[in-house]
């Protein structure tokens, strides 16, 4: 029999649809993004899976190459292959400039230097992989994006934090992993 994951496998969303392909966000990607759970375009552990599939742990994150004249850090997690118009948000947050990645577990509210911003999956921080069972690997995308300016405390959607960060990037970076129940 074939579950509602078979029946959509041919439906599926594309990075070319994402908000961060616009112009506006066009930027040197200069930022590498890595992860000792997982290498780009690997798999991605199950401890780092959601709710309900895994653990739902942040894996930990760094970066380098951020420009000196960066004000402000956005850090987003996407997943480019879920069945909708557009990628899906899972995770968003704002982070100080200073900051060159992110301990394990640290993508979540109380971590110093880091304002989480709500998504519709992650409230209050990360929210892992899950896909749909049956639908087939899923991209998930870590995008770091280095700005020129701060992201005003009034930014509280990805909608806001994206019209605050549009022509305003400097560098971005990108690691993704894969996903598939």
């Amino acid at each position: 029999m074939t579950g509602i994951g078979g029946l959509l496998k041919g439906i599926r969303s594309s990075g070319a649809r994402s908000p961060l392909a616009r112009t506006e966000f066009e930027a040197p990607g200069t930022i590498v993004v890595t992860s000792p759970a997982f290498e780009d375009g690997a798999p991605i552990p199950r401890r780092h899976a959601g709710r309900g599939v895994g653990d739902d742990v942040s894996p930990e994150l760094s970066w380098e190459g951020v420009p000196p004249s960066a004000a402000a850090l956005v850090v987003l997690l996407d997943d480019v292959d879920v069945p909708l118009p557009r990628p899906l948000w899972h995770s968003a947050a704002v982070l100080d400039p200073g900051l060159s990645g992110l301990a394990e577990g640290g993508f979540t509210t109380g971590t110093p230097g880091v304002r989480i911003v709500p998504t519709m999956l992650g409230r209050h921080g990360y929210s892992g992989p899950r896909p749909i069972p049956g639908h087939g690997a899923h991209h998930y995308r870590f995008h770091v994006l280095a700005l020129d300016r701060p992201v005003p405390s009034a930014a509280t959607s990805v909608k806001a934090v994206l019209a605050a960060a549009a022509g305003h990037v400097l560098a971005r970076g990108t690691l993704t992993g894969t996903y598939e129940r």
